[in-house]
């Protein structure tokens, strides 16, 4: 993907705008029932200008897709930045987790889960650009920091990628397959996420802490 920072201001402009319409539509319709006529009209630029800025139309929904998942990520790791060796393990798997949890219920990052699993087998590219930069990214985040933390004694974590997969669907398996499931739009919040995050973190320190 090209980043907006590469591109000349005139064109981050009216691509900000194509991605704008891009995510409107895809959230609301869906992948088939939105025509790339309907985006550039929303973005109020020409269907040639459109396909020279995109290319196709399941370009233009990954892109739409990493930017938004990008952006959540960036908002996530504000929240909980990367730990150094010297940070207590326990307060940052809390941290971490508490903000994974909001980021992944945001109501449009659910939508296009949706849409991209509607679509699995016409177009897994979608579901892979969504999975990589998503989950795929907070399991490598996870498996750094336990690999440092192993290696510093404060993790019993030989198999650092495992034990990242493994906290990472701690945090993420049943809320999120909940949401998913059954359609709802409201996050899990409050009292009950906290006490999900305290329990994710208590049985992970129970099979891996030191």
């Amino acid at each position: 993907m090209t980043t907006q920072t590469q591109l000349p201001p005139r064109v981050q402009k009216t691509r900000a705008r194509i991605i704008a319409a891009a995510t409107d539509l895809f959230l609301s319709k869906g992948f088939v029932e939105t025509r790339m006529d309907e985006v550039a009209a929303r973005a109020n630029v020409s269907k040639q200008t459109l396909y020279a800025h995109v290319g196709t139309k399941e370009a233009l929904f990954i892109e739409m897709a990493e930017t938004m998942i990008a952006n959540a990520v960036a908002a996530q790791r504000k929240a909980a930045p990367d730990p150094q060796v010297s940070d207590d393990p326990q307060d940052f798997l809390l941290t971490h987790a508490r903000a994974q949890l909001r980021t992944a219920h945001d109501g449009k990052l659910m939508q296009i889960r949706r849409v991209a699993i509607a679509e699995a087998e016409r177009f897994p590219a979608f579901g892979k650009a969504i999975f990589d930069l998503g989950p795929g990214s907070s399991i490598r985040r996870l498996e750094r920091a336990f690999s440092r933390w192993h290696r510093a004694g404060a993790l019993n974590t030989p198999n650092p990628r495992q034990a990242a997969e493994t906290f990472n669907w701690l945090i993420m398996g049943g809320p999120t397959s909940e949401v998913m499931l059954t359609g709802h739009s409201t996050t899990m919040d409050g009292e009950k996420a906290d006490a999900h995050v305290q329990e994710c973190v208590r049985v992970f320190w129970a099979a891996y802490g030191v």
